[in-house]
């Protein structure tokens, strides 16, 4: 079936503005966004920070497409957080440039790895994350503008679900502000708050079984 694409801003200028797209019958949005990266290969390092709109409304990733459909793909507005749930490898040099900026003298980058051993000793083979997906996007979403309003910062931040391999990102947080001290007490007040209310859950594998925690727990 065919759809048109649109981009926006910053997609614009390393893709088109409109484009159509032949894809699967069964193809969802986040196929279409694949389709799209093929053809334009630029975009896709900011996958983990783009929002989806099928046919003038916000959708998830996995929202079925139909023949005709107009998928909008929507940088972060000027000013705004770059925050999103994404199964895709964390691309935390792109959150960088995401939230650089001239009046910014001040950058402060937490990643959280997946670890190899858990908190009593145990070596860890794989770690899962499962995520209530459409609800975690928008407190990530929540806590990232709540961070920006409290001290005056620019907050880009990502965390992954699925299967994450030993020393690949779990969660990436960038926070840019003027001075240091306002960058690093947001990027804490960001993980911290993401440990209390974000809807997500992690899965250690071990070598004799598995084990669900709380992210940070």
């Amino acid at each position: 079936m065919r759809i048109t694409a649109r981009t926006f801003a910053s997609l614009r200028e390393l893709s088109t503005d409109r484009c159509a797209l032949e894809v699967a019958g069964t193809a969802t949005v986040d196929d279409g966004w694949e389709a799209l990266a093929t053809r334009y290969p630029a975009i896709r390092p900011h996958r983990p920070y783009v929002r989806a709109a099928r046919n003038g409304a916000y959708a998830p990733w996995t929202e079925p497409l139909a023949d005709g459909d107009e998928v909008a793909f929507l940088p972060p507005v000027s000013g705004g957080a770059s925050s999103g749930i994404t199964d895709a490898v964390i691309d935390v040099e792109a959150l960088e440039r995401a939230v650089a900026g001239a009046g910014h003298g001040a950058l402060v980058t937490f990643v959280g790895r997946a670890r190899d051993h858990a908190d009593d000793g145990r070596e860890v083979i794989e770690l899962e994350y499962e995520a209530f997906d459409e609800m975690a996007a928008s407190v990530l979403d929540e806590i990232a503008r709540e961070a920006e309003q409290r001290w005056g910062v620019t907050v880009a931040v990502v965390h992954r679900t699925g299967v994450v391999p030993i020393g690949e990102a779990a969660v990436a947080i960038v926070t840019a502000a003027a001075h240091r001290a306002e960058a690093y007490e947001a990027s804490r007040f960001v993980i911290e708050a993401i440990k209390d209310r974000l809807p997500i859950w992690k899965r250690e594998r071990f070598a004799d079984g598995s084990e669900w925690k709380r992210p940070g727990a």
